[in-house]
């Protein structure tokens, strides 16, 4: 809805690696997915590596605090079996 670019958010949606993304956004990504699928392998290198990308501290934690709060509440809701209503 905010991008308002149908085929980008399909690029995203089957693999963020495909799509036109600068260094950045994809390094940004890259974290968010390790964060989500492989948090205890996260270290110090995959900060600095944001951090060599251009991401200010405040940058970084506001990506680790974004991409944590999704996870925590789609693990709720997948724990408490909530359904979205079909409208959205």
């Amino acid at each position: 809805m905010l991008t308002k670019d149908e085929k980008l958010v399909k690029q995203l949606k089957n693999d963020y690696r495909q799509a036109d993304l600068d260094e950045k956004t994809m390094s940004i990504l890259s974290y968010a997915l390790k964060l989500t699928s492989t948090p205890n392998l996260v270290s110090d290198e995959d900060v600095n590596q944001l951090k060599e990308m251009g991401c200010s501290d405040l940058e970084v934690l506001d990506i680790c605090q974004i991409t944590s709060y999704f996870n925590f509440v789609n693990r709720m809701a997948e724990g408490l079996s909530v359904r979205l209503e079909k409208d959205f």
